[in-house]
């Protein structure tokens, strides 16, 4: 499934039910959701088209959160092990 997709001039995300929702309606929960989706393996979406994405307010929306996902998920490993190295420490100290 995809996270963003271009479909009838108009920029959607995948909403929690699986169901998609235009981009201008996209808050806070959404984007955090989006995020996690990056971070896994089979993340996916529809390149940015401007020529496609009709709406200029869409076209803004879309561009700007395509590019941090794509570039979230191309860094996604050393995000984990930088993530994991954080709490390491900690872990390590209250094992025992």
């Amino acid at each position: 499934m995809k996270a963003l997709k271009i479909e009838s001039h108009k920029g959607l995300f995948v909403t929690e039910d699986g169901d998609y929702e235009t981009v201008d309606k996209i808050d806070k929960t959404a984007l955090l959701r989006l995020v996690n989706l990056a971070l896994e393996d089979d993340f996916e979406i529809d390149q940015f088209d401007e020529e496609v994405l009709k709406n200029q307010a869409h076209q803004i929306i879309y561009k700007s959160i395509s590019e941090k996902l794509t570039d979230l998920n191309k860094k996604r490993n050393q995000f984990r092990d930088e993530s994991e190295r954080l709490y390491l420490d900690a872990y390590e100290k209250y094992k025992i």
